[in-house]
């Protein structure tokens, strides 16, 4: 199999080693030409993925923000050809699918839109591993639901990746979803971390102050792109989030017990039915 991975992040870094662990030729784009050359160094990557050898790929990966992963389809879109399958890796779906399934149809590719759910706080091609996504889910929005061969096609495309499980969904669901799985996480974990007592002594924290501000150490330019384009199912779920918070703060000031102990049973509740 021939891979081709455009960005050489986090996501798009750790596709390159998991596919040449497994033994395929791996072609990629990116930006920076000082990473893609030491990635070629490393052995890692065979080749430049270019107007030259896009056709020759059997998955394509497009591995950077949705503007970029757009503007680079837009231009290579005439001469990829039919065989290559094509896969966006984006945080939000509703952007790129919109923009990339007329380009699909218009010139004669496969494409799926695309949301591996694995990740750590870090970015960059130093920081990817070959096992990041073993185990974890994936997330497919293909152009129509009832093309079981292009759902097949995909998941053997991707199984040297290692994913645990596939989901398939529409773009406007993904992105409802993530709100509150994903971004709403970050955007907490990032305002957390802003109070002045998180400048004060250490050895007062533990596990849960951990996991808490994990996120917080995040993309800033890549977040922004992401919490624009789904701005209205983050603002649904913010607010929401906001006005749960009010009936903690209101219960603390009136030093009312019993509402406030309400509340907190009423998130433990939600957490068991949540776990399932």
């Amino acid at each position: 199999m021939t891979l081709g991975v455009v960005g050489l992040g986090l996501i798009g870094g750790s596709f390159v080693k998991a596919y040449h662990a497994a033994g395929h030729r791996v072609l990629a784009w990116n930006r920076s030409p000082a990473i893609l050359e030491y990635a070629m160094l490393s052995g890692e990557v065979d080749g430049k993925l270019d107007s030259e050898t896009v056709s020759s790929c059997d998955l394509i990966l497009l591995c950077v923000y949705p503007e970029a992963a757009i503007a680079w389809l837009r231009e290579m879109a005439p001469v990829i050809g039919p065989k290559p399958m094509v896969l966006d890796c984006c945080g939000t779906k509703q952007v790129v699918c919109r923009a990339c399934f007329p380009l699909a149809a218009e010139h004669g590719f496969s494409y799926l839109g695309g949301h591996p759910m694995a990740g750590t706080q870090y970015s960059g091609y130093k920081h990817a591993r070959a096992n990041l996504f073993r185990g974890a889910p994936m997330v497919l929005v293909p152009p129509a639901f009832d093309d079981i061969e292009l759902l097949s096609r995909a998941k053997e495309l991707l199984a040297p990746a290692g994913f645990g499980r596939f989901s398939v969904t529409t773009a406007e669901k993904h992105d409802e979803s993530i709100a509150f799985t994903s971004q709403l996480a970050h955007v907490v974990s990032n305002a957390y971390i802003k109070s002045p007592t998180a400048l004060g002594p250490k050895g007062f924290s533990a596990g849960s102050y951990k996991d808490m501000t994990r996120v917080a150490w995040l993309n800033p330019r890549m977040w922004t792109e992401l919490f624009l384009e789904n701005r209205d199912f983050l603002l649904r779920e913010l607010n929401q989030l906001m006005g749960s918070l009010t009936e903690y703060r209101e219960a603390l000031e009136q030093e009312d017990a019993v509402t406030l102990e309400r509340l907190l049973e009423e998130g433990k509740r939600r957490k068991e039915e949540v776990d399932g």
